[in-house]
């Protein structure tokens, strides 16, 4: 895999939010969030929030707007509901939030499934972008897409030793328009 980590720099923990959306998890059958929330912990960060919301677009659209407007709330990922079905409105809900889109994450997301599942990886709307300096990333519900998000991506660029960059080391910047 291109890049690489360089150990001579500290590690930065950053305070990531976990959303599942959907209209069926508890918290004892949420295997996709369970696997988010051990590899969160597992890198170092901190799980700074964590909650289970129906596919209701006003909802999420407004719980995406807190976590946007918390200092405390670094990262923000979702799990679920970025299918094409009447009632998958996760992205529908994040670009009423987002300011930036980050285009090249859902791209490199299909990119990386394309190989798993082939030509299924259409059906998948993940997405991610900046509002009020927080980063939100939107992946599928499924335990496999959540497995190939972050540790094929999220895991390096939230890490500010990843080399030749990362999402974190731009953080300080991400509000310099409002200055």
């Amino acid at each position: 895999m291109p890049g690489r980590i360089d150990e001579s720099r500290p590690f930065l923990a950053v305070n990531i939010a976990l959303l599942t959306v959907s209209d069926s998890r508890t918290p004892e059958t949420d295997t996709s969030g369970d696997l988010l929330a051990g590899r969160i912990a597992e890198a170092g960060h901190t799980l700074a929030a964590r909650l289970i919301l129906p596919d209701d677009e006003d909802r999420l659209a407004a719980q995406f707007a807190a976590w946007a407007a918390d200092p405390e709330i670094d990262v923000v990922i979702s799990t679920g509901g970025t299918g094409v079905t009447g009632r998958d409105v996760t992205p529908e809900a994040l670009r009423r939030v987002i300011e930036k889109p980050i285009e090249g994450f859902g791209e490199l997301f299909r990119w990386l499934s394309f190989a798993k599942i082939g030509t299924s990886t259409v059906q998948s709307r993940a997405l991610a972008g900046v509002a009020k300096g927080t980063y939100f990333f939107a992946v599928p519900g499924s335990t496999s897409a959540c497995r190939d998000a972050w540790d094929e991506i999220l895991v390096l660029q939230l890490d500010n030793r990843h080399r030749p960059c990362n999402f974190v080391e731009l953080m300080p910047r991400l509000r310099e328009h409002e200055a």
